[in-house]
């Protein structure tokens, strides 16, 4: 649900410069090309550059560089995109919580739940399990025994927390995501595999977003550790004894193997993979389907797979093999020319001969 509010106290309350009217009221938000009257849209993007001229959006938050061609009143920033977050969250109501337990929920007796907490249809809550103050648990959950969920956390729905498993305060986690279960943990005798008892547990920091249908295996001996203000996207594999540094943000279908560490402030774009036991330092930034394979001992960005190297060592590779196909046609004619020439001065190779045999 999304409340109104006067553009001048979103400006307040964002920390950004107004030029316009203040008392417009904003009562929606919009992408440029969709905006109508009442509602406020972003650019960030320069490729949506060419929507601001015939946009009806009532404001439109901007970087500084765009002001002059900007229609409607514009909230002037040098990250639109943050200041738009910053204002969908003002503008949206999250939905209220009514605290209880459904009647169709199957709560161990020795499980600890608080009162302002909210048990969905369909969950289960075994042995030990503490739930804390206005936790959200949504239906189909399954809290295994002696876990942790700390003070307003969500699990939006069929989220499945095997024993063990800590999570912080204000974490979201979306439907199918699977936290504590077994690692890849197997031992070989003779060609047949050996299962090694996966000992460790799952921690989870405060603030961190779990997306929908991710994996976080836990620890062999020791634990398997997610850092305060991490964002994980959906269909992400993490694998037994991993640990991720704060606020790291993790794109789609990245898979993690086992006893890696990920730095703080870390990007991760799509489809990346990390090898196992491997060190990746602070502000570290691996593009979509790098293959990553030794650690990075210092910050910048990677790209490729063949495997990661520095991102500018990446970009003058793509763009030699670019320029192959032409490289080799300019070949194949130098090659055709020289024994064009050859042929119309069959005399040369026999001249050339008799030269180095004189100098010899």
């Amino acid at each position: 649900m999304r409340v109104a509010h006067r553009l001048g106290d979103i400006a307040c309350q964002t920390g950004v410069r107004l030029v316009g009217d203040a008392d417009c009221i904003i009562s929606s938000i919009a992408v440029l090309q969709d905006a109508a009257p009442g509602s406020i849209s972003f650019l960030s993007n320069r490729k949506y550059r060419k929507y601001l001229k015939t946009t009806r959006a009532s404001a439109i938050i901007l970087g500084p560089e765009l002001l002059e061609d900007c229609p409607a009143n514009a909230l002037v920033s040098d990250n639109p995109y943050l200041v738009f977050a910053k204002v969908a969250q003002l503008m949206t109501v999250p939905p209220t919580i009514k605290a209880g337990q459904h009647a169709s929920a199957i709560v161990a007796p020795s499980a600890q739940i608080d009162a302002s907490a909210r048990i969905a249809p369909g969950v289960v809550i075994e042995d030990n399990a503490v739930i804390g103050a206005r936790v959200d648990i949504g239906a189909g959950c399954v809290i295994g025994a002696g876990c942790q969920i700390g003070e307003e956390s969500r699990l939006v729905a069929n989220v499945t927390l095997c024993h063990e498993v800590t999570i912080g305060q204000r974490v979201l986690i979306h439907p199918g995501a699977v936290i504590g279960s077994d690692g890849f943990g197997l031992a070989n005798d003779d060609g047949a595999w050996v299962k090694v008892p996966q000992l460790g547990a799952v921690r989870i920091g405060d603030d961190v977003e779990i997306g929908a249908n991710t994996t976080i295996d836990r620890g062999a001996i020791k634990d398997t550790v997610i850092g305060d203000g991490v964002k994980l996207d959906n269909q992400i594999q993490i694998a037994h004894n991993v640990e991720i540094g704060a606020h790291t943000a993790i794109a789609a279908c990245v898979g993690i193997a086992g006893s890696t560490k990920i730095g703080s402030y870390c990007t991760l774009a799509g489809g990346v993979g990390v090898v196992g036991h491997l060190d990746i330092a602070d502000h570290v930034h691996f593009s979509a389907q790098t293959l990553v394979t030794r650690s990075v001992t210092a910050p910048g960005y990677f790209s490729g797979n063949l495997p990661a190297v520095p991102n500018n060592v990446w970009r003058k590779t793509i763009a030699r093999i670019r320029q192959l196909e032409e490289t080799t046609q300019r070949i194949r004619d130098l090659e055709k020319q020289c024994r064009q020439r050859q042929c119309e001065d069959p005399d040369r190779d026999a001249a050339k001969q008799m030269h180095n045999a004189k100098i010899e």
